[in-house]
């Protein structure tokens, strides 16, 4: 048995455990064992952790942007020289599988970084012509302390996108990591010093929301915070944190839909809509899963019977296998959460398709070395409306649900009948209607002929309860600095 690995936080360039010397377990969610664990951080953590961001700011914003840059492009190669390792912490402690966080994620992490580090010299505000007697500019400064509140889906390009924003701005950050998955995040923070980070600019801290996360939500001296997690999350933060008047990024959940036209490539919108949308290698652990299949009448039952062979070629087992295609849910907790939305949907007017197993020994049997796991198999419903939770509800989790239309207007009345507006997928080989439904789908990122697609040169973030601001691209960058205006009398 392998033995239980410890990963520190780290606060002012200094990497330990919790000022309590308390722990938490994290089981790898694929055998449900313990494999590792992370401080218990605390208010007092906390309060230290924001104590040496302030102090390091100033200098920090100070030094020539070309400075941060370099340090930026240092945590970059430091990142690139640690890709493996890193992405097969993350892979154990989320379950995640590697393809995904070694093919994909750790090399987005490196290609962030550079990018914030290009942004940092190109910062800069304007120039009004008010009248000839003034000279009139804007200039742009760093809010100070930025908070970052990351989940447990995909850790380190979640950080990577807030972190390095905030850095090339001129703020220094108080990271929280999520309780569920914060190995990997911890791990990246003890190599920021040998990368020549100086100390207090970067902290991470892990713990519980109630205990960290809401130390951190509440600290006056945090100048911005930003938040990736559900919306039911980011209702508590912004009660616990009303008495506070600062800007707040929260890039949150999302009910997303595909919408398949008759002329659609079926063949292609088949693996867009399952594997690529929700059946993915993070089990639909994500924000944007396309968890609403939206399909014409005359191709619906043609689709539904591709997207069951796309889904029969998916590979659950190992996470660390290249030839296993999804992993499990990450913890007993969200493994519960799914399992009460599949055995309800019938009920509700569900019609299961396929799928619906839900733990380690439903799915591979009671003699699997995965039985103890957090497993849910590729899970298809048909509904004739969109009444029950399945269909208006988050399940975060490889569930989803397919729905006919007749036109175009009914599709889009469908899909923007959400309180949700974070993404949609559109498959059609007609360039008009795609146009028309870029235009009139209410969500942050629309796809036509692909789905989940993310890049850090694009902005990326929602609308409604999907929330507000963006991770990534130049938007991001500028979200993380406060405008002054300057009237300078000439008279």
């Amino acid at each position: 048995m392998d033995s239980v690995r410890d990963f520190p936080q780290t606060v002012d360039g200094r990497s330990g455990p919790a000022a309590s010397g308390e722990w938490i377990d994290s089981r790898d969610p694929a055998t449900g064992t313990v494999w590792a664990r992370i401080p218990r951080s605390d208010a007092a953590d906390v309060d230290a952790a924001v104590r040496a961001a302030t102090a390091a700011q100033p200098a920090w914003w100070g030094q020539p942007a070309l400075v941060r840059a370099a340090h930026l492009r240092s945590v970059a190669a430091a990142v690139d020289a640690h890709r493996d390792d890193l992405a097969r912490i993350e892979t154990r402690d989320n379950g995640r599988v590697l393809t995904e966080t070694a093919g994909g994620d750790l090399p987005a992490c490196v290609q962030m970084f550079h990018f914030f580090a290009g942004a940092a010299d190109k910062i800069g505000g304007d120039t009004v012509q008010v009248g000839p007697a003034s000279v009139n500019l804007t200039l742009r400064e760093p809010h100070g302390v930025v908070g970052v509140v990351i989940p447990w889906n995909a850790p380190l390009s979640l950080m990577s996108a807030k972190v390095g924003a905030a850095l090339a701005a001129g703020n220094t950050v108080v990271v929280k990591a999520a309780e569920q998955a914060a190995c990997s995040v911890l791990h990246w923070a003890t190599l920021l010093a040998d990368a020549g980070l100086p100390p207090g600019v970067v902290n991470v801290v892990a713990g519980f929301g109630e205990e960290a996360g809401d130390a951190l939500v509440r600290d006056r001296r945090v100048g911005r915070l930003t938040f990736t997690g559900s919306t039911d999350t980011a209702r508590v933060i912004q009660a616990r944190g009303a008495d506070l008047i600062r800007p707040a990024h929260f890039e949150l959940g999302g009910k997303s839909a595909n919408l398949v036209f008759a002329d659609a490539d079926l063949d292609a919108a088949a693996v867009g809509v399952s594997t690529a949308a929700v059946f993915t290698g993070g089990a639909g652990q994500t924000c944007v899963a396309g968890s609403r299949i939206l399909a014409h009448v005359d191709v619906v039952d043609e689709l539904v019977e591709r997207v069951r062979a796309v889904a029969a070629d998916v590979v659950l087992g190992d996470p660390a296998d290249s030839s296993t295609t999804m992993g499990p849910l990450v913890s007993a907790e969200q493994l519960e959460r799914v399992r009460r939305y599949v055995d309800g949907a019938p009920a509700e007017g569900a019609t299961r398709v396929f799928g619906g197993r839900c733990g380690g020994s439903a799915v591979f049997g009671v003699d699997s070395p995965w039985a103890g796991g957090y497993w849910v198999e590729p899970t298809l419903f048909r509904v004739t409306d969109q009444s029950a939770p399945i269909c208006r509800e988050e399940v975060f989790g490889p569930v989803a649900v397919v729905l006919p239309f007749t036109d175009d207007d009914e599709a889009v009345a469908l899909a923007n009948a959400s309180t949700y507006g974070l993404a949609a997928g559109v498959w059609t080989t007609d360039l008009r209607r795609a146009h028309r439904m870029v235009r009139d789908l209410d969500a942050g990122s629309v796809w036509v002929n692909a789905y989940r697609r993310i890049h850090w040169a694009l902005p990326f973030g929602g609308f409604g309860d999907s929330g507000f601001g963006k991770d990534s691209g130049w938007e991001s960058v500028l979200e993380n600095t406060r405008i002054k205006t300057a009237w300078i009398d000439l008279s």
